[in-house]
C-alpha cells in the first residue's frame, strides 16, 4: 500500500459524471485548516472546481443540492443573494459578489478527474 502526499493528485469522480451546465460534483477539502464543501463542473468542456463559499457571505452556492448553475447552464449563481459567478475562471460578474470564487486545480486523465492539492487546499484527514 502506498500512502499519499498532500499534493498528488486525487481521484474525484468519473469524467462522464460532470455534464455540461449540469449538476456539480461535491467533495470535502481543507481550506486554510477549515473543513469546507467545494464542487467540480463542466462548463464550455472543461472540468472546473471551486469552493463551495460565495464571497458575498460564506454560505454554499447550491439553491438545490447540487444545483449551482442558474436555468441557462451559462453562470454559477449563489441562492442566498443571487451573486453571479463565471464558471470557467469562478470570476464574479454581477450581484453583491466580493471578488471570485476560490478555484481549485482540476485535470482528466484516463476518463477519470483528479483535483491537485495545494498547501492550503488538501484533503481533509480523518
Amino acid at each position: 500500500m502506498t500512502t499519499e502526499t498532500a499534493l498528488d493528485p486525487i481521484a474525484l469522480c468519473r469524467a462522464d459524471e460532470l455534464a455540461e451546465g449540469g449538476l456539480a460534483v461535491p467533495f470535502d477539502v481543507e481550506y486554510e485548516g477549515e473543513n469546507c464543501r467545494a464542487f467540480a463542473i463542466r462548463f464550455e468542456g472543461r472540468a472546473h472546481a471551486y469552493l463551495n463559499r460565495c464571497t458575498h457571505v460564506a454560505l454554499e452556492l447550491d439553491w438545490q443540492p447540487n444545483r449551482i448553475f442558474d436555468d441557462t447552464g451559462q453562470w454559477l449563481l449563489c441562492a442566498a443573494h443571487g451573486a453571479v459567478y463565471a464558471p470557467d475562471t469562478g470570476a464574479g460578474v454581477a450581484g453583491p459578489c466580493q471578488g471570485g470564487l476560490v478555484k481549485i486545480a482540476l485535470s482528466e486523465q484516463g476518463g477519470m478527474v483528479y483535483w491537485h492539492p495545494t498547501a492550503i487546499l488538501r484533503p481533509i484527514a480523518f
